[in-house]
């Protein structure tokens, strides 16, 4: 049986989260877990329960690495439990080309395109950590835009005049989604 699992980091990927389950069920899968939250540092929960779903002889499959691990040795983890419990991991979307755990070439592939991927990443913050240093030293840096949350007040204003989600979210420009969150904790 296949098995596909796929995330995207916020509520706000939707498009990118049906794009992904599409390519799964094109691909064959039977079942698809699927979550939206970020997969640095967190518990995925769908995640645990795709591989304890699996069984001898299926195959976990994601429509591209990162939405699987966030370095090298999280990827390398995942193929090797894939592999302990009898069953293989199939990437879809690897610069147009499948690759199968299954096939040493493939796992040698997947292990070096991982490893270059982590490689631009850490380059990629070192460079945004020293934008953000000579930026505060010329007293430039502003920090992160506020969320959402920190504008629940007017979005509960709104509310109580009447109007609904979809106004809201126009009217402040920002996600119904997180026009939701907001009236949700107000309750």
């Amino acid at each position: 049986m296949k098995i596909g699992y796929a995330r995207t980091s916020t509520a706000e990927q939707l498009a990118g989260l049906e794009a992904q389950e599409r390519d799964l069920l094109a691909a064959g899968c039977e079942k698809v877990f699927k979550e939206q939250l970020s997969g640095a540092g967190t518990e995925r929960p769908e995640l645990a329960v795709a591989m304890s779903y699996m069984r001898e002889g299926d195959t976990l499959v994601v429509t591209k690495p990162d939405r699987l691990a966030r370095s090298t040795a999280d990827l390398l983890g995942y193929v090797e439990a894939t592999k302990n419990k009898g069953c293989r991991l199939i990437v879809l979307s690897m610069s147009g080309q499948m690759l199968d755990t299954g096939n040493p070439t493939s796992k040698l592939m997947l292990t070096m395109l991982a490893a270059v991927a982590e490689f631009e990443r850490d380059l990629m913050k070192e460079r945004q950590a020293e934008g953000i240093a000579k930026a505060k030293a010329e007293g430039k840096y502003k920090g992160r835009k506020p969320t959402a949350q920190n504008r629940a007040d007017e979005v509960r204003k709104l509310a109580a005049e009447g109007k609904g989600p979809s106004e809201i979210a126009r009217s402040l420009g920002m996600a119904r989604n997180s026009v939701y969150r907001c009236l949700g904790k107000a309750f």
